[in-house]
């Protein structure tokens, strides 16, 4: 009973909290989406507005250098300054024209005294010739100021239009009269009517000028002072227009409601400047209709989200309900996996401990690998000394013996008192013992055990310090010796004494294989093939029979009578080592080896 009054005080908790959020979701969507949707309507409208400013200007630019031209047209100035009938007739002809062709409202002139002289309207009723309009502001200021623009009804036509007014001087600067051109904007608000936005132009004071919406013109945006008001009654400008303002209602920032005149409904309000006559331009774009259906969209989509949110955390907390009631088991459940973990861990603990011990002994048993491996290359080198010991013997007996008899000499000349001639012996003797020097350094090198990574390394010096230990040998068996030029800069990545025992290997070999050969050779060539150098110890004998050269470099495969075939496998491991290849080619008579070894920069 007890978990069943919690359960069920959990669901009345559970109803009351998601009905809060319910509605605080709902209202906070409808507020965002109306933030957006007010947004977008404002960004279309601005969008609008700038295109329909760029229509308007370009429709005051065609019209306002009309009155400029016409200023400085001849007949124009004929007639202000003799009004004959023949004149009169032929600038009305004239000014009909130009008004067809530019499609100005009226073209007409105005003399000093603000009388209307020609017009481009003299055949219809409403003709302003003979009209007087010196109370137009716009004829003071043209008088004036030499032009003026002005946006009035007419007085005849009783249609608004933008006044442009040039003055017309003579050749002196003496004013003439005033050129005066009318420009109506019908077509205009025709297009922007289309475009289903209501638009409106409005001067300086918020008269609106021209307008989409017949019934705002010269209504204002705000209330205007009895001056203004004056002024306009006694210019004419507005007519009989009450000068009422606008039907407004201010909503948030740049939205407006509108009480008559048009569809009620919200718009955005947008405005530009039309800085060229002081006036702005404002568009409404509609936006009640978008606004309420991305309201309703929002709030529907968060009701629907809350349900669902609502839905899962329903399923969530009958689960955890669920969960509860499963707590004892899982605990049960729970000691008895951490015992069986405790026993796997106890297992594994054991079997690492064995792949522990397992390991060391594979790196001692690899150690104990690589230390043979050394004690045969080391062997290989001392059994390789053992076979041009003789040669190197009497290579260093004849120095011996010379130095043996310098020195013979040198006593005598100084028992002579002769010290020059026994100068010249002294340094016989030093330059043989600097031999006996080379020969000696150069088996103590060879024979020292050694072994470090490859490095640079030069390939003539290796091979010249093979020569010096198997020099002996070659000449014992009246070996012909061929050597390429060498590049005393060709570096290789290994290391000295090991590349120098395979030279040496290689060399023993051939002079063996040359044994018993009419003219014996051996030839030692060295040359670069990309990033690789290649060393080639090659001769000129029997070569290999087939069964060696199928097993070459495996252990103990020979064809020499006391050879126990481990020269050339290890050799090729020392190659190997370095990163390189030791090949036989067999293409040519005899027996070609090649050490091929990475370069080194």
């Amino acid at each position: 009973m007890r978990i069943l009054g919690t359960v069920r005080g959990q669901w009345r908790a559970f109803g009351v909290v998601w009905l809060i959020v319910a509605f605080a979701a709902v209202f906070a969507a409808g507020q965002v989406a109306k933030r957006e949707a007010e947004g977008d309507a404002l960004r279309q409208a601005r969008a609008a507005t700038a295109l329909h400013a760029a229509v308007l200007r370009s429709e005051l630019e065609r019209h306002r250098s009309l009155p400029m031209v016409l200023a400085q047209d001849p007949d124009i100035q004929a007639l202000l300054r003799d009004a004959n009938p023949s004149a009169v007739d032929r600038l009305n002809r004239k000014l009909e024209g130009l008004a067809r062709e530019t499609r100005a409202a009226v073209i007409y002139a105005l003399d000093t005294d603000g009388l209307a002289l020609a017009a481009s309207n003299w055949r219809e009723p409403i003709s302003f010739v003979g009209s007087d309009y010196r109370f137009r502001p716009y004829f003071h200021e043209a008088m004036r100021d030499g032009q003026a623009s002005f946006f009035a009804l007419g007085t005849v036509s009783n249609r608004p239009g933008l006044y442009l007014a040039k003055r017309v001087t003579d050749a002196n600067g003496r004013a003439l009269g005033v050129i005066v051109a009318k420009v109506e904007f019908d077509a205009l608000e025709a297009d922007w009517r289309a475009s289903g936005e209501p638009t409106y132009v409005t001067d300086g004071d918020g008269v609106v000028l021209i307008t989409t919406v017949s019934k705002w013109r010269f209504h204002t945006t705000g209330e205007l002072g009895a001056d203004r008001r004056r002024r306009l009654a006694v210019d004419q400008t507005a007519g009989r227009a009450d000068l009422s303002t606008l039907p407004f209602d201010a909503l948030t920032p740049g939205m407006i409601s509108l009480s008559r005149d048009v569809p009620s409904d919200t718009y955005a309000r947008v405005s530009a400047p039309i800085p060229e006559l002081g006036w702005s331009l404002h568009l409404l774009q509609p936006a009640g209709t978008t606004i309420t259906r991305a309201v309703l969209s929002a709030r529907v989509l968060a009701l629907l989200s809350v349900a669902l949110l609502a839905g899962l955390t329903g399923v969530l907390l009958r689960r955890r309900q669920r969960a509860h009631a499963r707590a004892v088991e899982e605990e049960a459940a729970r000691a008895e996996l951490e015992r069986q973990i405790d026993l796997r861990t106890i297992e594994l603990r054991t079997a690492n401990d064995r792949l522990s011990h397992e390991i060391d002994e594979r790196k001692r048993l690899e150690k104990n690998r690589q230390d043979l491996h050394d004690e045969l290359i080391q062997a290989n080198k001392l059994a390789t000394l053992g076979q041009i010991a003789a040669g190197v013997a009497h290579e260093i007996n004849q120095p011996v013996a010379a130095i043996r008899t310098h020195a013979d000499t040198a006593g005598v000349y100084l028992q002579r008192s002769d010290a020059d001639a026994a100068a010249r012996q002294l340094s016989r003797i030093g330059e043989l013992t600097e031999r006996v020097g080379a020969i000696t350094d150069e088996l103590r090198a060879f024979s020292r055990k050694t072994r470090s990574g490859p490095v640079a390394v030069s390939v003539e010096a290796a091979i010249d310090g093979a020569l010096m230990l198997a020099g002996a040998r070659l000449r014992e068996r009246g070996v012909t010796l061929e050597r390429t030029p060498g590049q005393p800069d060709l570096m290789v990545k290994a290391e000295r004494n090991r590349l120098e025992q395979v030279v040496l290997n290689l060399l023993q070999n051939a002079i063996e294989a040359v044994e018993g050969v009419p003219s014996p050779r051996i030839l030692i060539s060295v040359e670069t093939k990309g990033r690789k150098v290649v060393v080639s110890v090659a001769d000129n004998g029997p070569g290999l029979s087939e069964t060696v050269r199928d097993r070459l470099f495996t252990p103990f495969t020979t064809d020499k009578p006391d050879g126990l075939g481990l020269g050339l496998v290890i050799s090729r491991d020392i190659v190997a080592g370095f990163g390189g290849e030791l090949v036989h080619d067999d293409a040519g008579p005899g027996a070609t080896f090649r050490i091929i070894l990475p370069g080194a920069k």
